[in-house]
């Protein structure tokens, strides 16, 4: 038999039926479910410094399990010393299995080792039922070696779902258990 994940089994067991309950879906298969999660980091010191771009390219693949890529500028802009072509971010994007294993990681370890941690922000739906979330420090995550880190990075996390709204999405990562700030109006 072949490992599944626990959010995935938790999903397909127990976050479905409660969806399709709660807003009365006919059918399953109408439910919301998680489709990928894209992890992007901008690297700016990288127009000058070569090695950032791999430094960054290693510790977003040792964070996520998957190989991370170099994102590449569009266009020339001279005030920043960019050339098109050149890298300047780093980004992965997770499906399936490895989806699930970073969502259990980043909601059991990761976010309860931020410094006064109080939820995330609901504000970051899109309006079509995808969630950005912000972080300021990779070195939340335990695969990070500290003592090897020669620049604090932050990085956008991005949920996407296959929600058609916010509401439909927030009720999805709310089961995931994503932890978001208790607002008074949505009790």
């Amino acid at each position: 038999m072949s490992y599944t994940p626990r959010l995935k089994s938790k999903y397909r067991d127990e976050i479905r039926t409660a969806l399709k309950e709660k807003f009365q879906y006919k059918s399953v298969m109408q439910v919301p479910k998680l489709e990928k999660i894209a992890i992007n980091q901008g690297v700016g010191g990288a127009t000058t410094d070569k090695k950032l771009i791999e430094n960054t390219i290693t510790e977003l693949t040792t964070i996520t399990g998957q190989q991370a890529v170099a994102s590449k500028s569009k266009k020339d802009i001279s005030n920043f010393k960019l050339r098109k072509q050149m890298p300047i971010g780093v980004r992965v994007t997770l499906r399936d299995n490895n989806m699930y294993e970073f969502l259990d990681r980043l909601v059991a370890v990761a976010l309860p080792r931020i410094r006064d941690f109080k939820g995330i922000n609901d504000k970051g739906f899109d309006g079509r039922g995808n969630y950005t979330l912000g972080i300021t420090e990779q070195i939340i995550f335990p695969e990070i070696n500290i003592d090897k880190i020669n620049k604090i990075q932050g990085m956008d996390i991005t949920f996407v779902t296959s929600a058609t709204n916010d509401v439909e999405a927030l009720e999805l990562l709310k089961q995931f258990g994503l932890p978001f700030k208790n607002q008074n109006n949505n009790g």
